[in-house]
């Protein structure tokens, strides 16, 4: 047997992807002086996939990050359903504060009493939520209780000072001991109308929940001064439900309803968050699909190398087929080569993006520090941190997208290479 003859046998009855195939997928991957444009394309291939994945998983991190942030400080310190009195005033919400507690699935309720006011201080003056409520229900939302930075909640239902956060604080320039006053239109009746009421109040305590918001327009008072103040003697203004699971609201809120035993209007957190977060969802899947585009557009770069390199190649191609290569090898090879491409992008993108998540407070202040300027401000963004989330579905399903990607992008070019003939590749070489 010549050697021709058994280097055709051993090139034509190799199995699939065999060794030669990586080793050709391999030499093509690496550029010679001659093929520097095509090694060029697939670098920038390679880079555009890689930087693609990477934005979409920081992005999705970010958009979720965000979104949990702002549903944990929200349900920390609302409830998660409310109940409202409706035709008489709620004059008898221990009962039905207690009613409603025993109930399965509910964790604790919070009678409250609830009011706008005006509070002044050194610094200036705005208006605020003033929020009634006792020193036991107060110790139970722990987005309050363990985030006091000075001062103490010890005595507070016997004492007339204020809970309130960092940014008011600093707004009003004041700090625990120091006096602010509360301005409510609410006030006296008089023969010539409704006064307002003016009082002082120390400062007890000075929270951070981390939610500028939240920090900065919310005092807390014990319930029943807050009742006093807004002319409110013996009653509430509604009564907060915490449950154990924040999406069982919907199967709680009919037998909440009845638990209650007189008439009431009960909204759960969905109904009145509805439009933010709404909002938020439809942001996250609009930046998941322009950010899948840039996935796209380094697909096709994929494309556009590895059409070249099979033009380039025509006579390597036509030399493999004469010496007995099938065009499914030939096929192999130039798949192995285009989704090499891609998957490597991809997996250097997932780490790069895994990396930035895990540092994205740390570089955002770095940014920061460098450009002098403030990159997440807590007044429009209403957290104090940049948070990132990975979901581990969502990032697995970006990875996959884009190995998918890369791997129908080089169908096409691996085909047309499959398909040449030796004759005409010879031919016009």
């Amino acid at each position: 047997m010549t050697d021709g003859a058994a280097t055709s046998r051993d090139v034509g009855e190799t199995r699939m992807f065999a060794g030669f195939e990586w080793m050709l997928a391999g030499r093509y991957l690496r550029s010679r002086r001659r093929e520097t444009f095509i090694s060029v394309i697939a670098g920038f291939s390679f880079l555009g996939i890689m930087l693609g994945v990477a934005t979409l998983i920081i992005v999705m991190a970010v958009m979720n990050g965000f979104r949990g942030e702002l549903l944990s400080k929200i349900l920390g310190i609302n409830g998660h359903l409310l109940i409202q009195p409706i035709g008489s005033e709620l004059d008898d919400y221990d009962a039905v504060a207690a009613r409603i507690e025993n109930l399965e699935n509910v964790t604790f309720t919070l009678p409250f009493v609830e009011g706008q006011a005006l509070v002044s201080g050194p610094s200036g003056a705005f208006g605020a939520l003033v929020r009634g409520v006792r020193e036991v229900d107060l110790r139970k939302l722990p987005l309050v209780a363990e985030t006091v930075k000075t001062g103490t909640l010890d005595g507070f239902d016997q004492g007339q000072g204020l809970a309130i956060g960092t940014r008011m604080a600093q707004q009003l320039g004041v700090t625990v001991g120091d006096r602010i006053t509360l301005v409510s239109p609410r006030g006296n009746v008089t023969a010539l109308g409704v006064t307002p009421r003016v009082k002082g109040y120390p400062v007890a305590a000075i929270f951070e929940i981390g939610m500028s918001e939240y920090d900065g327009t919310i005092a807390f008072m014990p319930l029943t001064e807050a009742q006093l103040y807004f002319n409110q003697e013996g009653i509430a203004t509604g009564i907060e439900v915490f449950t154990e699971d924040p999406d069982m609201v919907g199967e709680l809120r009919p037998r909440i309803e009845e638990g209650a035993g007189r008439p009431a209007f009960v909204s759960d957190w969905r109904s009145r968050n509805m439009t933010f977060f709404s909002a938020l969802e439809v942001e996250r899947n609009v930046m998941f699909l322009i950010l899948t585009l840039i996935v796209i557009v380094a697909a096709l770069n994929i494309i556009s190398g590895m059409t070249m390199l099979v033009k380039d190649k025509g006579r390597d191609i036509a030399i493999l087929r004469t010496m007995g290569a099938t065009r499914g090898a030939i096929l192999r090879v130039f798949v192995i080569t285009g989704a090499s491409i891609g998957i490597v992008g991809t997996l250097a993108g997932f780490l790069l993006g895994f990396v930035v998540c895990l540092n994205i407070e740390s570089i955002r202040q770095a940014i920061s520090w460098m450009t002098r300027t403030e990159l997440f401000s807590p007044e429009l963004y209403f957290l104090s941190r940049l948070p990132a989330e990975m979901d581990t579905g969502e990032t697995l399903s970006v990875v996959v997208m884009a190995m998918v990607l890369s791997l129908l992008a080089t169908l096409y070019p691996a085909w047309r290479a499959a398909r040449l003939d030796p004759v005409e590749a010879l031919r016009y070489e």
